[in-house]
């Protein structure tokens, strides 16, 4: 089902973002569950769909396709996550056409990561095309035509994602990225991590006006030291330094528990200025229907809610 659906039946959406394992597909001890299924399965029941991955960071892993077909023939929804980076526009065009004859309702489409901060230095990166560029020609092809303008004997019905980032600034130049890739087509957004309700609240400000859903984005901070490595070498997320100062304040077999508190404060604070929360857990999907049930019933902020 595609998220639009959610949204404009008023729906709060929840996604969750899944890693592709970096080697083959293969069952657990041979004749169970994929590691994959096996973690979506720990948010089943309380997420719309599952951001799958296309090689985060620019590390080498089975690709973000096949991983989403393998949770679509095990009834989770995915989000078949394209990036611009290791492919021209033959090959992402081609693979939107793949996804959607395989059956993929939802897409989120993003230029990546750089090759210099993956496991791969020396490859080369292509961005043929960038992101905005990605989201026009995703919808045209499904209106039915390819970047050339040739036909196509049929067009995709995909449903389009983007990505924004709060913490950028100057802000007002991240806001008419934004409004450049609504007119190339975007349907909804996903925003990188924030973690200062100020910070998001002056961005939901110059963006509300859209009238496009917008999820907030949240990676669950596991320890102090992935604070620091976030902040050192993430580019545009800033993990304010109260969270590496309350992890620190724990044994470290409590990490987890209390990046679950602190991800919930930071739903309920920001939450109810979204339409939605795209959770990034890094193998700790099993905190994210905890946080879910521990919020309440949260409600699509009313001026973009029924927008899509």
């Amino acid at each position: 089902m595609k998220l639009t659906e959610h949204f404009q039946q008023g729906e709060y959406v929840y996604t969750s973002e899944l890693g592709p394992v970096k080697g083959c597909l293969r069952p657990v001890d041979g004749d169970g569950d994929s590691d994959l299924v096996r973690e979506a399965g720990l948010a089943e029941g309380t997420v719309h769909a599952f951001n799958v991955t296309d090689n985060q960071g620019a590390v080498m892993r089975l690709g973000s396709l096949a991983a989403s077909v393998l949770l679509k023939q095990n009834g989770f929804e995915p989000v078949f996550q394209v990036t611009c980076r290791d492919r021209n526009r033959i090959a992402l065009q081609s693979d939107l056409l793949n996804a959607c004859s395989l059956g993929i309702d939802n897409v989120l489409l993003l230029t990546g990561d750089y090759t210099k901060l993956g496991d791969h230095k020396s490859a080369k990166s292509v961005f043929d095309l960038d992101s905005v560029q990605l989201v026009k020609i995703a919808k045209g092809l499904n209106e039915g035509r390819d970047m050339m303008g040739h036909r196509l004997s049929r067009p995709t019905n995909l449903c389009l994602g983007a990505v924004v980032n709060p913490n950028f600034e100057p802000l007002d130049l991240q806001v008419m990225k934004m409004e450049k890739k609504i007119e190339a087509g975007a349907e909804f957004f996903q925003s990188q991590a924030v973690y200062d309700p100020k910070v998001w609240e002056r961005f939901i400000r110059k963006a509300e006006g859209f009238g496009v859903p917008i999820m907030y984005g949240h990676v669950v901070v596991k320890s102090p030291r992935a604070a620091r490595y976030m902040n050192e070498h993430v580019s545009g997320i800033r993990v304010p330094e109260w969270i590496e100062q309350e992890m620190a304040r724990v044994p470290r077999e409590q990490y987890k528990e209390k990046a679950f508190e602190i991800t919930l404060r930071l739903v309920k604070e920001i939450g109810p200025m979204a339409q939605g929360i795209h959770f990034m857990p890094l193998g700790w999907s099993d905190i994210v229907p905890r946080v879910i049930q521990a919020a309440g019933d949260l409600k699509p902020m009313n001026r973009a809610a029924n927008a899509a």
